[in-house]
């Protein structure tokens, strides 16, 4: 074998193998297929529109689409159609009819933009707030002051209520007053001594509507705590379906983001039923800026008690009513006050979201400083509250909302959605929704209607005869990772009760937004990252989650249909529920492993403190810890064992936890599980070619290579447990390692050896084919250079579209196994075209394609269709003033959500630059 000499050579090519005889590929649905986010604006909506898009996603490789309307469009206001009317529900059943008729599915959102709301929920049903006024009164003074909620922007309001009234004297003794006040406001209590601070909680509204309403989706948005809320809301849903799900797969909600929202009519009563206690005498702990341990143990219960409230109020009650209407539920719990692994796992296809752009170490990979957005930047544990909460309670599908504000309008290419997508992939996610479409009427003119936050997944994008290449890709990959479970072989606990304890502050969300300040300062995050990096494969779980564990043959099963795992870990901590603790005593007893990085401090809450804190202390001292070295306790118990060691590393060693040593490469996987073997999904977003045997912890009896861009696979040359690969910064592929031996697959094809490249550098005609405003002239040019160059033509500063350069090669000899054209640099992507034959989609890096099969001794024509970004063209709109965006509310608003204006634009690169050259290459034998 010559790898060695190959690498040196730095032109091996992953992209072929051969397509097997026996298809190892999972077939194609249209749930592995990328499904979109589609915004119905104003709901200006019509059968021939929908009729026309629905058949333009579906050629370009969409499995499906999620409805969601919103604001309209100046100058339709005639058009637009109330959301849940009777003609809105017409046009929905049309739309999934001709789904049906092409093999997609449909979901749609409860509600219209986001929060969830609408002119249903009136102002008892509203998202409610606390607020709070204070008094003093001292003994001997006559309090003439009526108690009545001053706020302005309140006093209209009819379900204003005061709640909770306590005073406390200057030794923090509480006395409570709320039965003290006259329906008038005047307090009927003197102190017999000392100054008293009076606390009276109002029961107000966050006066918050719904963002980004469609024409009859206005309103007040909902109270997510309250249960009667959420069923008058969904009320209005079974009004309008009656008694017929109209073909919708799942109802979607969108993240929680309602602000302000802290309190519920009835929370004073859930406090005391679920913590045990009356919250009336400690209000002052919750809603003054104390920083002393009461006031954090107040908190925590607050917060835990806001989390049961969502949990079972809002969310349980959701998945019911999908349910009833035979139909799944989509839901994104991230931003809401509560704990987001309960929230995800308790609907049935948890979604996260990605926001802004990651970076990679990709080479050629554009990260446009200027183009992206400052702050936000997709964090992988983040992604992995989702995934976690499925693969724990047995979820097959877990979405994302993809590509969100992944770089400035108009400048996102294929090539830099691929390494996006990907590492929503390696967190265990298998549905992509893109983010997104924008319905667009039939007779509407470039650049279409366009949505502010989205990469324009549209047809008017000038990209879009390209997106077959990303969408095949996802598919593929989403064929693998929609089968069978997930693989991870550790549970960390998420160790909430130390967020919720917090003194700062009052209630807690849990954002994509602020991740750096809740989730990336906290042992479990280090851990996280730390033990990912060396190659574990970790999930995360709750308290609920551990306590419906059970334990079986040295493994933890969360649920009958989730996975199993081998080893709990414990990041350090300061609480832990005392209940939380005796059941993972009794996994221990069963035979489950489990690492504590340290000993539980304290138990969290305000309830019978010294009690529970006994039991702690008891639960603990029963574990008969022996010293195994400095930094290490074990002990044995029951069936188990239990690891005591602030490294986590030294204790899955000592319990002989193998990690995949793949990483040390650099190289990232994700795991699946199958009947008789397993996948993974190898990526490589590192600078380097990596090129040799890798180890695997499972290679069963055949390892078979499969290229998710291309569909060709082969059986791998392993030794020693470990698999030979060849992957260039930027590619992935997926191995197959099975316990059968499918004789039938043929070998993979590894280049081992390529001859000096035959460079194209000649001259090229160079034509366009479609875009505008208008198609500059054909020309003849000595050398390849982008089309932006030939400033002589006005045209090509402002075209955007498909360019198309044309050669001739001389080939004098065919003799290699292969050939592979390399190009320099690509301004976007490329369908090449080989003596009239289609040899693919180049869209992504490496810019590089195989095309030996077309080539013929002699003469070659090769054709290479280029397309540009949409940049050039708005900014030639911009510059000459032509009306194009036109929305109301919002408008359109530029990644800095200032006024969009691309005038000032420098003209984009467009076409084909530098060098393309012809690798002769040859097979290993």
């Amino acid at each position: 074998m010559k790898i060695q000499s190959i690498f040196k050579i730095g032109i091996f090519c992953f992209t072929f193998g051969n397509l097997s005889a026996q298809n190892p590929w999972p077939k194609i649905t249209e749930t592995a297929k990328p499904w979109t986010r589609w915004w119905w604006m104003g709901n200006a909506v019509d059968e021939k529109g929908l009729d026309k898009q629905l058949t333009t996603l579906n050629e370009a490789g969409f499995g499906g689409v999620e409805i969601v309307p919103i604001y309209g469009v100046k100058g339709f206001e005639n058009q637009y159609i109330k959301y849940l009317s009777p003609e809105w529900m017409q046009m929905l059943q049309f739309t999934t009819n001709k789904a049906k008729s092409l093999n997609m599915g449909v979901d749609m959102a409860v509600g219209t933009g986001w929060p969830i709301g609408g002119p249903q929920v009136d102002e008892e049903d509203a998202a409610t707030k606390m607020i709070v006024q204070t008094y003093t009164i001292s003994s001997g003074e006559k309090f003439s002051e009526k108690i009545i909620l001053k706020d302005q922007k309140q006093k209209d309001l009819k379900t204003i209520k005061l709640d909770i009234v306590t005073a406390y004297n200057e030794k923090n003794e509480a006395v409570i007053l709320t039965d003290k006040i006259t329906n008038d406001g005047f307090l009927n209590w003197n102190p017999d001594s000392g100054k008293w601070t009076i606390y009276a909680v109002f029961i107000g509204k966050t006066l918050q509507k719904v963002k980004r309403a469609a024409p009859g989706g206005e309103g007040y948005t909902l109270d997510h705590f309250s249960p009667n809320a959420v069923k008058d809301y969904l009320n209005t849903f079974d009004k309008a379906f009656g008694n017929s799900n109209y073909g919708i797969r799942s109802f979607f909600n969108d993240s929680y983001e309602v602000y302000n929202a802290d309190w519920t009519p009835d929370f004073k009563n859930e406090f005391k039923k679920r913590r045990g206690y009356d919250l009336s005498p400690y209000i002052k702990y919750l809603v003054s800026n104390e920083e002393n341990e009461i006031a954090g143990r107040i908190k925590s219960d607050y917060r835990e008690t806001l989390s049961e409230l969502i949990l079972d109020n809002f969310t349980k009650d959701f998945t019911h009513w999908a349910h009833s209407k035979n139909s799944k539920n989509t839901n994104q719990a991230h931003g809401s006050p509560g704990n987001l692994l309960d929230l995800y796992a308790a609907v049935d296809i948890p979604e996260s979201e990605t926001f802004g752009s990651s970076i990679f170490d990709i080479p050629g990979l554009r990260r446009d400083s200027a183009d992206i957005q400052k702050s936000d930047i997709p964090d992988f544990n983040m992604l992995k509250f989702a995934s976690s909460a499925a693969n724990v309670s047995g979820k097959q599908l877990i979405s994302n909302e993809t590509f969100t504000w992944l770089t400035e309008h108009f400048k996102t290419s294929w090539s830099q959605a691929k390494p996006e997508v990907e590492q929503v992939f390696l967190s265990g996610i298998n549905h992509v929704f893109y983010h997104g479409t924008t319905y667009t009427p039939a007779d509407v003119s470039f650049p279409g209607w366009l949505f502010y936050a989205s990469v324009n997944f549209v047809p008017e994008n000038s990209l879009w005869p390209h997106l077959t290449g990303l969408n095949s890709y996802v598919a593929r990959t989403q064929s693998i990772l929609q089968s069978g479970k997930s693989d991870n072989e550790l549970l960390m606990y998420w160790p909430i009760y130390d967020q919720w304890a917090n003194p700062k502050g009052k209630d807690v969300t849990f954002k994509v937004h602020n991740v750096e300040k809740w989730l990336q300062p906290t042992p479990m995050y280090e851990n996280l990252t730390k033990l990912n990096k060396m190659g574990y494969s970790l999930d995360m779980i709750s308290d609920k989650m551990i306590g419906e564990s059970t334990s079986e043959d040295q493994k933890i099963q969360t649920v009958k249909e989730g996975s199993s795992y081998q080893v709990l870990i414990i990041p350090e901590l300061t609480y832990l529920q005392e209940t939380t603790l005796n059941n993972i005593l009794k996994l221990a007893q069963n035979g489950a492993s489990v690492i504590f990085q340290n000993v539980p401090k304290d138990i969290p809450g305000n309830f019978e403190v010294e009690k529970r804190r006994a039991k702690l202390k008891s639960l603990w001292a029963q574990i008969p810890f022996q010293i195994q070295s400095e930094n290490m306790k074990i002990a044995t118990f029951g069936k188990g064992k239990i690891v005591l060691s602030s490294d986590i590393e030294k204790g899955l060693e000592y319990l002989k936890i193998q990690r995949e040593k793949l990483t040390e490469t650099g190289l990232k996987f994700v795991r699946r599980q199958f009947d008789g073997g397993k996948y993974y999904f190898i990526v490589n977003h590192t600078a380097k070619d990596i090129n040799q045997f890798i180890p695997l912890n499972y290679a069963g009896k055949q390892a078979v290579i499969m290229n998710p861009e291309n569909g060709n696979s082969g059986v791998a040359e392993t030794q020693n447990n470990s698999v030979r690969i060849q992957l260039k910064p930027g590619q992935s592929l997926i191995l197959k390692n099975s316990e059968t031996v499918d004789h039938s697959i043929t070998k993979w094809k590894y280049i081992e050896k390529a001859d000096s490249p035959i460079s194209l550098n000649k001259a090229w005609q160079l034509t366009f084919k479609e875009g505008g405003p208008e198609l500059p002239k054909s020309k003849k040019i000595k050398k390849l250079e982008p089309w932006t160059n030939f400033l002589e033509d006005p045209a090509t500063q402002s075209f955007s579209g498909t360019g198309v350069y044309t050669t001739t090669l001389n080939l004098k000899k065919k003799n290699a196994n292969d050939y592979l054209l390399k190009f320099d640099k690509l301004y976007e992507s490329a369908k090449v075209i080989v003596n009239g034959q289609e040899a693919g989609i180049v869209w992504s890096i490496p810019f590089e394609i195989n095309i030996g099969k077309y080539l013929k001794k002699g003469k070659n024509t090769i054709q290479i269709e280029v397309c540009n970004l949409m940049a050039n063209r708005i900014r030639y709109m911009d510059q000459n003033k032509i009306q194009w965006r036109n929305y109301h509310e919002i408008n359109f608003v530029n990644i800095d959500y200032k006024a969009f204006d691309a005038s000032k634009w420098k003209v984009q690169p467009s076409g084909l630059d530098g060098e393309i050259l012809l690798f002769p290459l040859y097979y290993s034998k």
